[in-house]
């Protein structure tokens, strides 16, 4: 077993010249061993007709059979071991050493290694050498060719494979660290197996020349066919290799696509795939988004944004529209060779990545490791592969990053909207620190609808920009600038005080309304600014906005224009404690009703199903918001009473359409907290097995900042309710930042569009998009998908043309009681002429 010695050099590495630490060492103790075979040898040298044949068979043998590669070094493997057995058997001591020691300097010369690499292999050689033949000396006498001397030649081979192997190890502590040198130990099992290989192959060979040397000509047609044959399977390995590594690859890139990581989990493979020291990505600026310049390069943690390819290579790439590639096996051109030259590059291939006919950047890979390692024309194909695969999933990426962006994102001011304002708000909170809150500002601009209606929208518009820009001018770097309403922006971030937060609101206001001149056209605009901190007035983003909307009401009738939230302003949440105790009379006397809200298929307006709605009319109040008494029940404890109750209803409505041989699915809405309670799989197993009903007919919904939450909390009861059975569904899709990668990993069958989308499709370009990207996805994934708040036929036509298949809204029915749902069936609805257990119900009109 042979190697080679580490080359380049690395921010990480050591130079090439530290080598001697290895080399003297490897080289006194060749000279020691040397000396005392010459003392303990009973002939010194001779045999030179046998030397000179083994010299011949020791240079035959320095082709590699295979490689390894550790850190930038490439390791070869060759079959030396078998003219070191035949050696052994038929020289003395000191003529092995010689013979090997002047045959790995032929070697080297021939290679024209670099000094530091020359002397140790020489070095490495003699001293290897020296040991073999000194356990030969130390065992018993060979006599004959039997099990006796096979031993003793192996355990001589033994010790030069270990010699060998622990003087590259040593060498690559030295040149690199400690954990190169394992790596190389840990990575030489092939080797060692080939070494044993080498030795029985030799002994075999042996055993036949002493047999007859006749045999001479069997072996040398084995040997010519064995070559054949490892070269076809070499080729074969390496391409299966490279199909596989590529696989990998894809599928890597296609899991990464989504998530941002895209670049981390790219580089890295093709650098390995290609066995380069460096694998770039470059992206020129793009809309908004700006040039991109990143590289694996081997032995360096993360991507650098620095690059070693000749910008001529790459401009030539870009330009041309084709592969790049200079160097010692694949020519190239003159002006991009000495461009190599003057970077101190040994080679390139630079690939352009395409979008269809565009050219939208370039994927590169500079330098084969290893001193003998290029690249060749075989390299090219799979290297251009790799970029057609590279360029559809950063396209796809770039996509479904415009698609989010425009989600979450004014369209006017391209200020973040309601959704990425929520969402901020929302990890802002969870990860406040001690001694600090987190404001929230909502600026009004007040006289907006006169200036529409004097100037024009037009006018309008310009001012809301200029508003955008004089906030994200004025606002701190660390604020949250966004637009979440037609003539409301909001600020927040953190600030170490509700008074700062009151004083920046206030230059704030001061900055906006500085005179704003369009042209001829002069306008003094006024904000007001309502406040609301947290956790002095809210825990959530929706209760902060809800609170910091109600101080802008108050703040237009204040002196300054500026209203900090007080518990005074807020009627809702009073009524909402004085509900607490009305609610729990309420379950109590079973004044919770369960309305039922009818699921239809979009093509042929078939029932499918009913969704299952809690409604509560207060004596006082008249009819209670859902939010409002779900709320009251999840901080009163009253939640899986009322849970109960509604599924209970659910499912005793399911046993009697089933018994009147019209089977209905339900489905019923649980919350975060009821899902993160494990004994509720086991109440819903019992519950199906008191009214007899089949799991498959419930469906448990979940909104998505329940159960997509970047988290793996939900999962464990999600899996125990789908082994029950029961279909799971994530409602409200598309409100929080979730993604389908992910979602396709919970045990879920159905996504629900949130109504938000869905209302917006007629009229929003972006609304439409986003439902038919979450459409599209779902379904590749195998999940159903359900529209909601289909309240109109041209929206229903738009889920038609893309696919959907079920909606639920009020262009069907609103949710109703179960007397007059039955009322609507019968008004709605109309059987088949035979009906059976499978009969489903058709809506012959729509209200």
């Amino acid at each position: 077993m042979g190697s080679g010695m580490p080359r380049g050099s690395s921010a990480t590495r050591r130079s090439p010249e530290h080598a001697w630490l290895v080399t003297g060492p490897l080289g006194i103790f060749a000279v020691v061993l040397t000396v005392a075979l010459g003392v303990l040898s009973k002939e010194s040298t001779g045999e030179w007709a046998l030397a000179a044949l083994v010299l011949g068979l020791v240079l035959a043998s320095e082709m590699p059979m295979f490689y390894i590669v550790i850190r930038r070094q490439t390791i070869p493997f060759t079959i030396t071991e078998i003219p070191l057995l035949f050696a052994l058997f038929v020289l003395p001591p000191l003529t092995v050493v010689l013979v090997f020691t002047l045959g790995s300097l032929i070697a080297q010369l021939r290679r024209r290694f670099a000094q530091p690499k020359l002397w140790f292999n020489v070095a490495k050689a003699a001293a290897a050498s020296s040991l073999a033949s000194l356990v030969v000396l130390a065992l018993p006498e060979m006599r004959g060719f039997g099990p006796g001397t096979w031993g003793i030649l192996s355990a001589a081979v033994g010790s030069h494979t270990l010699m060998t192997l622990v003087a590259v190890a040593a060498l690559m502590m030295v040149i690199h660290d400690t954990s190169a040198g394992w790596e190389m130990i840990r990575s030489s099992g092939p080797g060692l197996i080939t070494a044993a290989i080498n030795v029985a192959v030799g002994l075999v060979i042996m055993l036949c020349l002493r047999t007859t040397w006749w045999s001479a000509l069997l072996l040398v047609a084995l040997g010519a066919a064995l070559a054949v044959l490892y070269r076809s399977y070499s080729r074969f390995f390496r391409q299966h290799r490279t199909l596989a590594d590529v696989y990998e690859l894809t599928k890597a890139m296609s899991e990464r696509g989504q998530d941002g990581t895209l670049a981390d989990s790219l580089l890295g493979r093709v650098r390995a795939i290609m066995q380069a020291e460096s694998a770039t990505l470059w992206l020129p600026a793009q809309g908004r988004h700006p040039e991109v310049l990143l590289t694996a390069r081997v032995e360096e943690r993360g991507l650098l944004d620095i690059s070693r390819t000749p910008v001529l290579a790459r401009q030539r790439a870009c330009e041309e529209g084709r592969t790049v590639a200079a160097g010692g096996r694949v020519g190239g051109d003159r002006e991009v060779r000495e461009a190599l030259r003057g970077a101190g590059v040994k080679e390139v291939i630079v690939t352009p990545l395409r979008s269809g006919q565009a050219v939208i950047g370039s994927l590169e890979v500079v330098n084969r490791l290893g001193d003998t390692g290029h690249f060749t024309e075989a390299d090219l194909p799979v290297f251009e592969t790799i970029a057609a695969h590279t360029a559809v999933a950063l396209e796809n990426s770039r996509l479904v990053d415009r698609l989010r962006h425009d989600a979450y994102h004014d369209g006017l001011t391209n200020l973040p909207n309601r959704r990425r304002v929520s969402g901020a708000l929302e990890e802002a909170v969870r990860v406040r620190a001690p001694n600090e809150v987190v404001a929230l500002m909502l600026f009004d601009v007040a006289g907006l609808r006169q200036v529409n209606e004097s100037v024009g929208h037009a006018a309008g518009d310009r001012v809301l920009v200029e508003v955008a820009t004089r906030l994200r001018a004025s606002a701190p770097s660390a604020a949250l600038v966004g637009r979440v309403g037609s003539d409301e922006f909001v600020v927040t971030l953190r600030m170490e005080s509700i008074d700062a937060a009151l004083d920046l609101a206030a230059e704030l206001r001061e900055e906006i309304r500085d005179r704003m001149v369009f042209d001829v056209l002069v306008l003094d605009i006024d904000t007001v600014v309502g406040v609301a901190v947290h956790p002095d007035h809210g825990d959530d983003p929706a209760t902060l906005l809800q609170r910091a909307d109600l101080a802008v009401t108050r703040a237009k009738s204040a002196p300054d224009g500026i209203q900090l939230f007080s518990p005074g302003l807020e009627s809702r949440s009073s009524r909402r404690l004085g509900l607490a105790g009305d609610l729990r009379r309420a379950l109590d006397h079973a004044e919770v009703e369960v309305y039922y809200q009818p699921k239809v298929t979009l093509t042929d307006r078939r029932l499918v199903g009913v969704e299952c709605l809690a409604r509560w009319v207060h004596p006082a109040h008249g009819t209670v918001a859902p939010e409002d008494f779900v709320a009251v029940a999840e901080h009163t404890g009253q939640l899986p009473e009322l849970t109960g109750l509604v599924l209970g209803e659910a499912l005793r409505r399911s046993r009697d359409w089933t018994s009147g041989g019209n089977p209905l699915a339900v489905s019923v809405n649980i919350s975060p907290r009821t899902l993160a309670d494990q004994q509720f799989p086991a109440l819903v197993q019992g519950m199906l097995a008191e009214y007899g009903v089949a799991p498959e007919l419930l469906t448990l919904e979940i909104k998505e900042a329940g159960v997509l939450d970047g988290t793996e909390r939900a999962v464990p009861g999600l899996r125990r309710l789908r082994d029950i059975g029961v279909r799971l569904a994530v409602d409200d899709f598309g409100t929080g930042h979730s993604s389908l990668s992910y979602l396709r990993r919970l045990p879920v069958n159905e996504v629900k569009v949130d109504r938000s989308f869905v209302q917006g499709m007629a009229t929003d370009p972006v609304d439409l998009a986003i439902v038919n990207a979450v459409v599209t996805l779902s379904q590749q994934f195998g999940l159903a998908v359900v529209a909601e708040g289909v309240e109109s036929e041209l929206t229903l036509e738009l889920l038609q043309d893309i696919g959907c298949q079920i909606g639920q809204g009020f262009l069907f029915s609103r949710p109703l009681p179960y007397e007059r749902l039955e009322a609507w069936f019968a008004a709605q609805t109309e059987s088949d002429a035979q009906p059976g257990p499978a009969d489903v119900r058709r809506l012959r009109a729509v209200p």
